[in-house]
């Protein structure tokens, strides 16, 4: 079964922050009768996987995702990323007509755009972002039209997602969810956060919608005893407050090594289009309580056992003092860690689930 592996989203160093998840997928996807080229930003590629883009295509998705991507043009608003949108466009729509596949596997709604008028079965992924996608009028029609007439599947990497794609499409497509995995190496991390000072941790690209509350909550709330480290890019132009410990862009095995083991937990009180933030699947894994704004994304991975959802300054300080707790910590930490293990897995596991779409999709 040949499979054509798009994204937007690649990894350009083995280092790198951006598109990880989709190199881990990458990597773990070709065997049991499944072969996989890829349409992707240039970077290493699995030993195992052929590059799809032309030398043309690679370079322009070079430049896009320096420059953040189609989102980072979009803060900017439509009429700037317009010109971007199209070139993607474009250059998706002479792949998929280049390229001979059994299954596109189409990271991203808007990727799926350019399939209409051709018959090539579709797995279609879908992030958080989507949903936003969603809003813009006309958006559901036309990617109806796109599954429409094909042997189609759409896949949501979290349950919270299914039922809103089910009412939008499920008259033309399969809806299942796929969760993806996480490296196997996360399972094994050994916490060691000290009795006292330990930090939280802000993993997150630096935008207002990805900060959402934590600034204006964590004023008086964070200090030398309890500091809170902030880890991610910086893709805003944002004031950060004297308390905020930032130390700039990050990448796994910086994570995995160094800060996860030391922390006291990790925190998101985001207000962004989340789908199910992998970074914080990675910190579940490794055994780290959890404190999350109260969307549906962070709802569908917290529980009261392993983290605490808040709405308030109230709240956050209400679970930063019960997580203080060593034993209360401890405890929330193996139940987040079960929870990945029972519901996630890794990446070998993930790689099962999409080949088993893969051949459903086929056979429909």
């Amino acid at each position: 079964m040949r499979v054509l592996l798009v994204s937007t989203s690649y990894p350009r160093l083995a280092d790198d922050w951006r598109g990880r998840f989709i190199a881990d997928l990458a990597a773990a996807l070709p065997g049991e009768g499944v072969s996989v080229r890829m349409w992707a930003p240039p970077g290493p590629l699995p030993a195992e996987v052929a590059a799809a883009a032309t030398s043309e295509e690679s370079d322009w998705l070079d430049r896009l995702a320096t420059a953040g991507g189609i989102a980072s043009r979009l803060r900017a608003g439509p009429l700037a990323a317009l010109p971007s949108a199209i070139g993607l466009l474009r250059r998706l729509r002479q792949a998929y007509r280049r390229e001979t596949f059994d299954v596109a596997h189409v990271n991203w709604l808007q990727n799926a755009i350019p399939l209409l008028g051709t018959r090539h079965p579709a797995l279609v992924g879908v992030l958080g972002s989507d949903f936003g996608l969603l809003k813009l009028p006309g958006m559901a029609a036309l990617l109806k039209s796109v599954l429409a007439g094909r042997r189609a599947m759409l896949a949501p990497n979290a349950p919270w997602m299914a039922p809103r794609l089910q009412t939008l499409f499920g008259e033309v497509a399969a809806v299942r969810t796929l969760p993806f995995g996480v490296a196997p190496e996360w399972f094994s991390v050994e916490r060691r956060p000290q009795p006292q000072g330990a930090p939280w941790l802000a993993v997150t690209r630096v935008t207002r919608a990805k900060i959402g509350d934590l600034f204006e909550w964590g004023a008086g709330l964070f200090d030398a005893r309890r500091p809170l480290v902030l880890l991610g890019p910086m893709q805003e132009d944002m004031t950060l407050p004297s308390w905020v410990d930032y130390r700039g862009a990050t990448h796994p095995e910086a994570l995995r090594n160094e800060w996860f083991p030391q922390a006291a937990g990790l925190i998101s009180l985001s207000r962004h289009d989340e789908g199910r933030p992998q970074v914080m699947i990675e910190a579940m894994a490794t055994g780290l309580p959890i404190i999350a704004s109260d969307l549906p994304a962070h709802g569908d991975l917290v529980e009261e056992t392993s983290g605490r959802l808040v709405t308030s300054r109230e709240a956050l300080a209400s679970a930063l003092d019960d997580l203080s707790n060593q034993a209360t910590n401890a405890s929330a930490g193996r139940a987040a860690r079960d929870k990945a293990q029972r519901e996630i897995g890794d990446w070998r596991q993930a790689a099962t689930r999409f080949r088993a779409a893969y051949r459903d999709v086929l056979a429909s």
